[in-house]
């Protein structure tokens, strides 16, 4: 395991820092109690740690009201709340073919089964979404825009800001999915015309598994689509609808909520721009490395402006699963095979009939030795497919 090169950070970061490690452990001996639901001291010290992460993660995605900050299980989680709790029938909704089934499959449920219609902005031959395509779309009907931030599957980045400016000017509000942005470049809700954010914790926000949530602004709401316990005003026969209570539902994951405030701090500490670069720097050096390969291909990746560290390829007479078996096998370099969870962009550049792609995730702890490494390993698979 210690031998191992990890490249599969776009799917969960690893390792985490050690802080996240001890805190979570410190956490969890001495506060693993449930928040909210009692008055003893242990009580109100685990509910503080919960409303911290909440001021640290509002601070983080520049909101302005901590109680609209609500926990989840992971992204995934967040956008079903979204696009459950606020799309209904006769409704229209337009997204991205850069989409996870995150929000690809809660939106086809809709469409399927409840009468609501949606349209998918393409992306371009770079691996971008064109601002104005949005306009074209738009309707008196529709009532959310959601897009994918920066694609799991080529790493772009897309032009938020631009997308929320044309959002805002119509009164169509604005979501976005900071999977693999959130840590990783600065998300500034207010500045990138955002409504709700959707994130996890176990990616850049160097959290486990297990925890995320979303960030409402003011002026937007979402409706109930689950109910249960708060811990708050128990006598009442409805859910609650004040935030945080409205989206949340049952006793918090507070271990998952510890480790997430133990890993925001660790970035902030770090710099986002200065992961972000740090990431990049190698993410071109294994960019350059790849495209000198003949037999392998790359996908989005003339360009690195407006990307994150995720770079997709494949090799020539290979189908991914089999390139990622050798890379595993051989080499001892961890890495993601197939569709990526993310099947109109593997459409849209030509990989869903080979079965998608191999991808590599660089995070923090990649080494310019890594790269080089995974360079020589896929420099010597191609070569043998030519023998």
């Amino acid at each position: 395991m210690h031998d191992m090169i990890y490249l599969d950070n776009g799917a969960t970061s690893f390792p985490k820092p050690l802080e996240v490690y001890q805190f979570m452990d410190q956490f969890y001996r001495n506060y693993g109690v449930s928040p909210g639901r009692s008055g003893y001291d242990l009580c109100i010290e685990t509910g503080e740690l919960v409303e911290d992460t909440r001021r640290l993660l509002c601070q983080f995605f520049n909101g302005t009201d901590p109680n609209r900050l609500c926990f989840g299980y992971n992204s995934t989680d967040a956008l079903n709340l979204v696009i459950f709790g606020m799309l209904q029938r006769g409704d229209h909704a337009i997204s991205t073919t850069i989409e996870h089934n995150s929000v690809l499959r809660p939106l086809f449920h809709l469409a399927e089964y409840d009468g609501v219609e949606v349209d998918y902005v393409p992306f371009n031959e770079k691996g971008f979404v064109d601002p104005d395509d949005f306009g074209k779309l738009f309707r008196n009907n529709t009532r959310l825009v959601v897009v994918n931030h920066a694609s799991n599957v080529i790493g772009t980045v897309q032009p938020i800001a631009e997308i929320g400016r044309r959002c805002r000017e119509h009164g169509i509000p604005f979501a976005i999915d900071a999977s693999q942005s959130a840590g990783m470049i600065p998300i500034d809700m207010a500045a990138m015309n955002v409504d709700v954010v959707a994130f996890t914790g176990h990616k850049s926000l160097m959290g486990p598994t297990g925890i995320g949530g979303l960030y409402v602004r003011e002026g937007i709401e979402i409706r109930h689509t689950r109910a249960g316990g708060t811990g708050v005003r128990s006598a009442v026969r409805t859910h609650l609808d004040e935030y945080p209570y409205r989206l949340e539902y049952g006793t918090l994951n507070t271990v998952g909520v510890s480790g997430l405030h133990a890993g925001v701090k660790w970035v902030q500490q770090q710099g986002v721009e200065n992961i972000h670069r740090r990431e990049m720097a190698l993410a071109r050096i294994l960019r350059d490395g790849l495209r000198e390969i003949p037999g392998v291909t790359l996908y989005c990746l003339n360009d690195l402006a407006d990307h994150i560290s995720v770079l997709t390829f494949n090799v020539d007479g290979l189908e991914a699963l089999n390139t990622g078996t050798i890379l595993d096998v051989d080499y001892n370099i961890a890495c993601r095979t197939g569709l990526h969870c993310a099947p109109l962009v593997h459409e849209q550049i030509g990989t869903a009939e080979i079965h998608g792609s191999v991808r590599f995730g660089i995070g923090p702890f990649n080494t310019e030795e890594h790269i080089r490494t995974a360079i020589d390993a896929v420099r010597e698979i191609a070569e043998s497919r030519q023998d």
